[in-house]
């Protein structure tokens, strides 16, 4: 039986916010699926599933609407894709990142709509984010592209949306509240571990500058004292200017950066032309966008943790 037919969710949780942002280019080859006899949840890509599998455990069938290995701004759903998610219990997506997603649950008969930007708080970010502020810095604001929605980077915000999940779950499907309840707090506890990790093991670094070929990691580094520096601005596929790119050989003489980090989802041809002319190495920071078999590790906490490590040793941190 489906849930939503079950409990007759009037009351469910309805969080959706209002702002716009990104591309469409490619389809994605998953399907959602409903009528499981479990509460059926439609998550728009990885982070958000891993969300709702944690919290939602054996009481829950997740379906992500992004397939693995493909880049979550560019999804574009399919018919059978939304006629999944129409029949689904709950639909758990991060407005303004997929516009094709936005559109489709705006449209949507689904009762439970959760919206993960609700949940925390976003900012402005543009290609410069954190605390660097140095003379050569010309083009510091140069591309402010509106609210970043890569919350989940930051361990302290996307707790924040776990527990936002949660509670929107023992609302929509009170049979299983205790065991949601159960689940987020302990998601919560391992979440806040891995913020104690990244502080201890960022609290000394030799630069606190980064550069990064899509503008990913600025909660991340916000949180951790860092700057990061982006060839691109909130846009993966964006193209750099020469300008900027001679203002970042610029920052990385100055500031003793000596990596330029490219993602797995996305061509690191730019990442290798910047590095090579500036005489720098290049290396991986994943933001977590999906899980492949490049990815260095198999979930959100372990891929983290490589981002940890690859930091480190960009930044010299001991």
């Amino acid at each position: 039986m489906n849930v939503r037919r079950r409990l007759i969710p009037a009351a469910a949780i309805t969080a959706v916010t209002a702002l716009g942002l990104g591309t469409l280019t490619a389809c994605s080859g998953d399907t959602a699926a409903a009528n499981t006899g479990r509460f059926d949840v439609v998550a728009s890509f990885y982070p958000m599933a891993f969300l709702a599998e944690r919290i939602g455990g054996d009481h829950v069938h997740v379906t992500s609407l992004t397939s693995p290995g493909q880049e979550p701004h560019d999804l574009e759903l399919s018919p059978k894709q939304i006629g999944g998610l129409e029949d689904s219990d709950a639909v758990l997506y991060l407005k303004n990142l997929q516009p094709s997603v936005d559109d489709a649950v705006a449209q949507s008969p689904v009762t439970t709509k959760i919206d993960a930007a609700s949940l925390t708080t976003l900012e402005d970010h543009g290609n410069e984010v954190g605390g660097h502020a140095a003379a050569h810095d010309t083009h510091q604001g140069e591309e402010s592209a509106g609210k970043d929605p890569h919350i989940w980077l930051d361990p302290v915000r996307y707790a924040q949306v776990a527990e936002g999940v949660g509670k929107a779950f023992e609302k929509a499907d009170p049979e299983h509240a205790a065991d949601y309840k159960k689940n987020t707090a302990a998601l919560v506890r391992q979440l806040n571990g891995l913020d104690r990790q990244f502080r201890d093991g960022l609290a000394h670094p030799r630069t606190k500058v980064f550069v990064t070929t899509h503008a990913a990691f600025g909660y991340l580094a916000e949180r951790y004292g860092l700057t990061e520096e982006a060839i691109n601005g909130l846009d993966p596929e964006s193209e750099p200017s020469a300008a900027r790119i001679r203002d970042l050989e610029t920052m990385a003489r100055a500031d003793g950066v000596s990596t330029v980090f490219y993602e797995t989802l996305v061509s690191d041809k730019t990442a290798r032309t910047v590095a090579n002319d500036a005489g720098l190495k290049t290396d991986v920071l994943d933001p977590i966008e999906g899980i492949t078999a490049k990815s260095r590790g198999k979930d959100y906490f372990s891929v983290q943790r490589a981002n940890l490590k690859a930091l480190q040793q960009a930044l010299g941190a001991k």
